[in-house]
C-alpha cells in the first residue's frame, strides 16, 4: 500500500481491509476488480475438538490480529454462534507454516487457513473443522486496488490489468494441471492431494464476473462501525469503481473467452 500511495506502483492486489483502512485515513484508493469475493479459509483445530462449540474457551491463532485472517475467523465464529471476544482468545501466530507449528506445540488449539495448507494440517493429524466459504459472506478477500488519480491518468493501462486477471482466472478454471504446477512452484508444496484440492477450491471460488460489488465492502464497514464512527458513516459504493469490469463484460470478451 505504501508503494501505491507513493506512486511507485499503479495497482496492487490485496484485500478489502487494506482498501477500507487506507480510504478511511483519507487516501483516494479505489477497488476496480474483485478476484476472490468471499472467504476461502477453513477453521482447522487440534483433533480433540470435534465440533464448533468445543472452540469455546480455546485459543485461536491468526496471521496477525487485525489482518484478513483475523477478521474472517471472527466473522465466521459470530455467524456460528460463538463470540470471538468472550468465548475464545485469538492471538497473532504468523503465517500458515508458523500456525501449524503453534498447533503442534499446543500454543493454540485452532486456526484458519486455505488449501493446500488444510491438507498439510490433516497430514499432521489436525482436523478440518469448518469451511468458512460455505457461509458465502460477501467480502473481497482478494482484489485489485488503485487510486482515483491513476484511474484518470492511466485508464487504458488499468483496463489491460483487469483483462489480464480475467485471463488468469479462465486459466485456473480450465487448466487444472497447469494451475497445480504453478501452485507447487510458488507455494513450495508437492503433495498431489493438497494441490488437487487447492486447484479445485480456487477454480470454484474465482468468479467469471469479477465485478467489485459494494456488498463486499459493506461487510467490513458494518463490522468496524461499532468501533469507528468513520466506518459507520461511510458509503460502500464510494469504495469501488465497477466501470472497468462492466466495460469488459459489455465488450463480449468474457463470453468469447468462455465460449458461452
Amino acid at each position: 500500500m505504501q508503494a501505491l500511495l507513493a506512486g511507485d506502483l499503479d495497482v496492487i492486489v490485496t484485500s478489502v481491509t487494506t482498501l477500507v483502512g487506507s480510504r478511511l485515513a483519507g487516501a483516494d484508493t479505489i477497488m476496480i476488480q474483485t478476484l476472490v469475493p468471499t472467504f476461502v479459509d477453513h477453521i482447522v483445530s487440534v483433533s480433540s475438538i470435534t465440533e464448533l462449540q468445543h472452540l469455546k474457551g480455546k485459543t485461536g491463532g491468526v496471521n496477525r490480529v487485525g489482518s484478513t485472517s483475523d477478521l474472517g475467523l471472527r466473522l465466521a465464529l459470530r455467524r456460528l454462534g460463538i463470540n470471538p471476544e468472550s468465548d475464545t482468545k485469538i492471538i497473532t501466530a504468523g503465517g500458515n507454516p508458523e500456525r501449524l507449528v503453534a498447533l503442534s506445540r499446543g500454543l493454540i488449539q485452532f486456526t484458519i487457513m486455505p488449501e493446500p495448507w488444510v491438507r498439510e494440517a490433516e497430514k499432521l493429524a489436525f482436523r478440518d473443522l469448518f469451511d468458512t466459504g460455505s457461509l458465502a459472506l460477501p467480502f473481497h478477500w482478494n482484489a485489485v486496488l488503485t487510486r482515483e488519480s491513476i484511474v484518470k491518468s492511466k485508464r487504458s493501462l488499468l483496463a489491460k490489468v483487469v483483462r489480464a486477471n480475467a485471463d488468469a482466472i479462465h486459466f485456473i478454471k480450465t487448466d487444472k494441471e497447469g494451475t497445480k504446477a504453478i501452485f507447487s512452484k510458488f507455494l513450495k508444496l508437492n503433495d498431489p492431494e493438497g494441490l488437487e484440492r487447492a486447484a479445485k477450491a480456487y477454480a470454484t471460488i474465482f468468479p467469471v464476473n469479477t465485478l467489485p460489488t459494494p456488498e463486499g465492502v459493506k461487510t467490513l464497514l458494518d463490522d468496524m462501525a461499532p468501533r469507528n464512527p468513520k466506518a459507520k458513516a461511510a458509503d460502500p459504493r464510494q469504495y469501488v469503481d465497477m466501470s472497468f469490469v462492466q466495460e469488459l463484460e459489455s465488450s463480449g470478451y468474457l463470453k468469447q473467452l468462455y465460449k458461452r
